[in-house]
């Protein structure tokens, strides 16, 4: 079985996601964290992420591996590296590139390939498993989600204004829902969760009644 949650940034797409995969038993797939490797890896080569070809070569070259929480890069633990804000703010290269999105799609089927999976993204439910079983679209409003974000990055030691977070969560938000490929959009069998005023758990709880209603 497949399930799928879309969402806007800040939704809290991979946390819920993550923690209902640990309760029905299956994989987790967090299929931004793909984009966010490609763009780790390009900063460190030192590529011009302006530079559409060596950003496809470094797609194409990546040995990238999602193991239960953690990122791995070529060898290298990549978990904490890939969530900076400077990554986050930097991803949209890799993830408007027609080539590194179609590198990526393929990654993300084959990974599910045969497994239950709960898959976490923009395009899961319209692009990548438009066959789905359940697919759910996951999201709140947008000082709550910019709220959250700046919470995670505090918490992680990255001292970043809010109204800072928020300009760039809206410049994301636009981006996102008008990429020629892979755009955020909700298809018309997913079903919308808003997370406005819940809890994490609360989330969660929600979505595995959803789901077990689609087994």
């Amino acid at each position: 079985m497949i399930v799928t949650i879309d969402g806007p940034a800040g939704a809290g797409k991979s946390s819920a996601a993550r923690r209902l995969a640990q309760r029905l038993g299956f994989h987790f797939l967090d299929t931004g964290a793909l984009y966010r490797a490609v763009t780790l890896a390009a900063i460190q080569k030192g590529i011009n992420l302006d530079d559409a070809e060596a950003l496809l070569q470094v797609a194409n070259n990546a040995n990238i591996v999602l193991n239960d929480d953690r990122v791995i890069l070529d060898g290298r633990d990549v978990t904490t590296l890939i969530r900076s804000f400077e990554i986050t703010t930097s991803t949209r290269y890799a993830a408007d590139h027609s080539g590194v999105r179609e590198r990526l799609t393929k990654l993300q089927q084959s990974a599910a390939a045969g497994v239950d999976v709960v898959t976490e993204g923009r395009d899961q439910a319209t692009v990548v498993f438009p066959k789905a079983e359940c697919k759910i679209f996951l999201t709140a409003s947008e000082r709550t989600r910019a709220q959250r974000r700046h919470q995670d990055l505090a918490a992680r030691g990255e001292n970043i204004a809010y109204e800072k977070v928020l300009e760039k969560q809206r410049a994301r938000d636009y981006r996102d829902q008008t990429r020629p490929v892979g755009a955020l959009r909700k298809s018309n069998d997913t079903i919308q969760v808003t997370t406005d005023g819940m809890t994490p758990e609360a989330v969660v709880n929600l979505l595995e009644k959803i789901v077990r209603k689609h087994m």
